[in-house]
């Protein structure tokens, strides 16, 4: 029983979202906005040209991950930054509440970072006392409503404008307004006040550049400029994959990434930050520490999974996926959603825990067609789905039926038979018995087959 209701776990969420009118709503006009800005834009671009050379780059990086990793890090600190090696999410953490104390740093200001979502950074430095907020209009939006962001580079998307005026009205006692320039007023009153205090800043990394040590980062609003230069403390959190090995190649990204996530021709800021170096004779007044998470990613960067970790997080495939689209990111349950997440969570997190998520696709290959590296994540979650299946994590119902339907299908004479006795148990003269919903999905079976009707 157990295993039943862990099996159907997200299709009990997913369904609770189908019958949300305003979810629904929003998602679709945000999904859809996105996908023709892309479209438009992509238009202007060599986009298989590009995409080849970025998989080529990301690829080269992943599968010689600790020479990368050893190189930024080598150039980094000689820049004076710090840098940090961390395998887990608690060691990461631990290793940010210490700078933190270290420094006396109580108010943090945090931009928008999917490996700190990850480690749960920032429920670890609330649950530690610290004053954290954060500064991404969508990620302060989710955290003031006490959700998690429902998409990678759009965090706010399953809300409508409606409903962030009524949470701002809420949260800050002002008159309730649905105007964006309005509501976007409100936020930046509020958060001028955290930059201008804050002690420390928190960052991720789009990219780092192995040649020079530095990160880049693509931000439209300006808060992770904000979070890097008016603290005397910088802290990056990010994850070894994101390095680039050098700065000529941060070109082909520079057009990728925004075109395919926002469709625009480059995002508002682009910021290429290193360390503030180590003259004995020059005192700084300003500290850079770059934490590097692996995670679980040096074990999949050695199996035939390693093409996901060449992702650029531009959220493309959840944009066209017509699962995401219709359910939204919080059924997925996990910090990684849309096809992409489908497998990172599996990898990541373990199969045990988000093998439900495997159901979460049609195969359609969509993902595959507008992703910017050319990851192949349709076959990357068939690959999981057979998996699943030897490690013995599929009913035993369904198993067996897919033994029975695999021995038909060997049999002209056994197939036929099959199909006529689906008709018959599937046909309005019998009561439907649901087994785990699956039954009652199936559409009515006609009573003569397609190629009964339609001899040649």
């Amino acid at each position: 029983m157990t295993f039943m209701k862990k099996r159907h776990a997200f299709r009990s969420r997913a369904r609770q979202a189908l019958t949300d009118p305003i979810l629904r709503q929003a998602l679709l006009k945000a999904t859809r906005t996105a996908l023709l800005k892309r479209q438009e834009k992509l238009g202007t671009l060599d986009f298989q040209r590009l995409r080849q050379q970025a998989r080529s780059i990301r690829l080269r990086v992943v599968e010689s991950l600790p020479h990368y990793v050893q190189a930024f890090a080598l150039h980094a600190s000689r820049k004076g930054a710090h840098i940090h090696n961390c395998g887990s999410s608690e060691s990461a953490n631990q290793k940010v509440v210490e700078i933190l104390r270290s420094g006396s740093a109580q108010r943090i200001v945090k931009s928008k970072s999917m490996v700190t979502e990850e480690i749960g950074l920032y429920e670890c430095l609330k649950e530690s006392k610290f004053a954290i907020v954060e500064t991404d209009l969508g990620e302060y939006i989710v955290s003031l409503a006490g959700e998690k962001p429902s998409h990678i580079t759009a965090p706010a998307i399953h809300k409508t404008r409606a409903q962030v005026g009524r949470l701002f009205q809420d949260a800050f006692g002002t008159p309730y307004s649905d105007d964006p320039q309005k509501l976007a007023a409100a936020a930046r009153r509020h958060l001028r006040r955290a930059f201008l205090e804050a002690h420390a800043g928190i960052t991720g990394a789009n990219f780092a550049l192995a040649d020079t040590g530095s990160i880049v980062l693509f931000t439209n609003e300006g808060n992770g400029r904000m979070c890097t230069v008016l603290p005397p403390l910088h802290i990056v959190v990010m994850s070894p994959e994101k390095i680039i090995p050098a700065i000529e190649d941060l070109d082909v990204f520079m057009r990728l990434l925004p075109a395919s996530a926002t469709g625009q021709s480059l995002t508002t800021y682009l910021s290429i930050i290193s360390g503030v170096g180590r003259d004995p004779s020059v005192q700084a007044d300003r500290d850079m520490h770059i934490i590097i998470v692996d995670n679980g990613r040096s074990r999949i960067a050695q199996t035939d999974y390693r093409d996901i970790l060449t992702c650029i997080r531009c959220g493309a495939c959840m944009n066209i996926c017509p699962v995401y689209t219709s359910v939204g990111g919080h059924a997925y349950n996990s910090t990684y959603v849309g096809p992409m997440g489908i497998v990172l969570s599996n990898l990541l997190f373990g199969m045990s825990a988000h093998h439900e998520l495997l159901d979460a696709c049609t195969l359609c290959g969509a993902c595959d067609d507008v992703c910017p590296v050319a990851i192949p994540i349709s076959r990357l979650i068939g690959r999981l789905r057979s998996e699943r299946t030897r490690n013995g994590l599929i009913p035993p119902f369904e198993t067996t039926a897919m033994k029975i339907l695999g021995t038909a299908f060997l049999s002209p004479l056994a197939y036929g038979l099959s199909q006529r006795l689906l008709t018959i148990l599937l046909s309005d003269k019998l009561p439907r018995h649901e087994v785990g919903g699956f039954f009652a999905r199936l559409p009515r079976q006609d009573r003569l087959p397609f190629h009964t009707r339609f001899q040649p």
